[in-house]
């Protein structure tokens, strides 16, 4: 008759052990850490605390009854993230291939719960080939109610999913509803129908990895926000990721020791912005000049360029940036930049953390594909979610502000906290070249044919001089300041500690109605 601590010591063993050493020992030749190393990497050492390691699955058909290891599937569990709380749960491949049954999705549920009770970030590592198909329906309910977590928890404890493995089907759903998605490029894979289906439904030849991987979902759907190179590089810069954020929205930001840029950075921000307004710049040049060196950590990067967005610290503390970028598509606010922004602006709202925008932009991306895509509903995201927000906020009009993309892009109208501009600034409803073809079209039309060129020209110049500059918006207070680049990071810094007491009273609702 087995003792009780032999039993306890060999369901430890077995729910340690996983699928078993063969299976692995498959993982691990495959390159990829198993799912309790992949926690001991996330976790400071020595700090993780498993919960529900006997848990089991209760189903006897297709001879599942034969097949019952400790801890279904999943790992789950809490610990310290560089000294600060959070929990976590980390699917296991090797246990029927880290497919979703009832009990599995219990463990995620109860652990998801854990984090909102104690106010602290979750973070999923997943690596499941979607429902478990011998409990039927019962699967499908547990992602039901991973995915009502998922929402009851968003805006109130920040929500990572680091994709490690392949994730199908109903297995995608539960990342794309959290805040942030980390992919391991090579292991990473989301889709919600694979290669086979659709090369049975449309005939379409794709390859798992061009349909859902990280390239793909970094590149083109945008449905990624960091990549990584491997599975210890998406848990490294998860970590990194969470530095910046509270733990809850209760909570402000941590704060670090400020590093100031080196002394020549704020003399050659002027340098940066060409003298000609149409001439493109990398705004990246911009942002490194302002913010703590070594601090920006970028996110979505390799979708729509034209906008970037990111984590930085001023002064040691922790904000949300958004630039228009006008080495792509001339910094113009297309489809894609609206999405990108509005959602990095909402999340930085419900989690307290202050929002410096940089502008640049000639406006709204012109052509058929763009309106008929749905530019009016995408753009306005972008203006309802600055409206919205009620962090502080500050903004500095670098160069072009032309038309709606003035307003959209955290205005004072908008309610913008501190609103600054460099002397290079273009407020104004549209460029000189566009307003002289309208303003002045029949007077250049009824010119003789030799003189209209010059006239236009003229025209342009007056027109340049008159309303393409600071001073117009600066004379009725829609901008607080016309400053010398040079001085750009004092004044953040302090408009940052001045604003770190803001309240903003709005009408009580339920929620808004947001143009999705």
């Amino acid at each position: 008759m087995t003792g009780p601590y032999e039993r306890w010591n060999a369901l430890k063993r077995e729910a340690q052990e996983g699928g078993g050493p063969e299976r692995l020992a498959k993982h691990r030749a495959l390159g990829k850490l198993t799912a309790r190393e992949r926690l001991e990497l996330l976790f400071d050492p020595g700090t993780f605390t498993e919960i529900d390691p006997f848990v089991t699955h209760r189903v006897q058909g297709f001879g599942m009854d034969e097949r019952m290891v400790p801890g279904d599937g999943v790992v789950t569990g809490w610990g310290e993230i560089d000294g600060r709380p959070a929990c976590a749960f980390s699917q296991d491949a090797t246990v029927f291939g880290g497919a979703l049954g009832e009990a599995h999705a219990m463990k995620i549920v109860k652990i998801m719960e854990t984090a909102r009770r104690a106010g602290v970030p979750i973070i999923g590592l997943d690596d499941s080939g979607g429902a478990r198909i011998q409990e039927g329906v019962m699967s499908l309910a547990g992602y039901g109610e991973v995915f009502l977590r998922n929402v009851l928890l968003s805006g109130v404890v920040p929500q990572i999913s680091v994709i490690v493995g392949p994730c199908a089907g109903g297995a995608v759903y539960s990342p794309a509803i959290t805040d942030f998605v980390v992919m391991a490029r090579g292991m990473g894979q989301m889709f919600i129908t694979g290669p086979d289906v659709i090369r049975a439904v449309t005939g379409e030849e794709v390859s798992a990895e061009e349909l859902g991987g990280a390239e793909t979902h970094a590149r083109v759907s945008g449905v990624s926000h960091l990549t990584a190179a491997n599975d210890r590089e998406a848990i490294g810069l998860t970590r990194r990721l969470l530095s910046y954020l509270p733990l809850n929205n209760l909570e402000e930001p941590p704060a670090v020791s400020s590093v100031d840029p080196p002394a020549t950075a704020a003399r050659e921000l002027a340098g940066i912005v060409p003298a000609d307004s149409n001439a493109p710049y990398d705004v990246h040049a911009v942002v490194d000049r302002l913010i703590d060196p070594g601090s920006f950590l970028e996110i979505q990067p390799e979708w729509a360029t034209n906008i970037v967005v990111g984590f930085g610290r001023l002064a040691g503390r922790s904000i949300g940036l958004v630039a228009n970028n006008p080495a792509q598509l001339a910094g113009t606010l297309d489809i894609h930049a609206s999405i990108k922004a509005a959602r990095f602006v909402r999340f930085c709202d419900a989690f307290n953390l202050p929002l410096a925008t940089l502008v640049d932009v000639p406006g709204f991306l012109p052509g058929t594909a763009q309106e008929f895509g749905g530019i009016i509903r995408h753009g306005a995201k972008l203006l309802y979610a600055f409206a919205e927000a009620t962090v502080p906020m500050m903004t500095v009009i670098l160069r072009k502000a032309y038309g709606g993309a003035y307003d959209v892009m955290c205005s004072k109208h908008l309610g913008g906290d501190l609103n600054l501009a460099w002397p290079t600034a273009e407020i104004a409803v549209m460029g000189a070249d566009g307003a002289v073809n309208i303003l002045f079209r029949r007077q250049i039309d009824a010119a003789p044919a030799d003189a209209r060129e010059k006239l236009r020209a003229e025209k342009v110049g007056e027109y340049r001089e008159e309303f393409l500059n600071p001073y117009l918006a600066a004379d009725r207070g829609y901008i607080d300041d016309v400053i010398d680049p040079a001085e750009t990071r004092t004044r953040l810094v302090a408009g940052l500690k001045f604003l770190a007491s803001k309240r903003e009273d709005r009408p009580p609702k339920k929620h808004g109605n947001g143009p999705l």
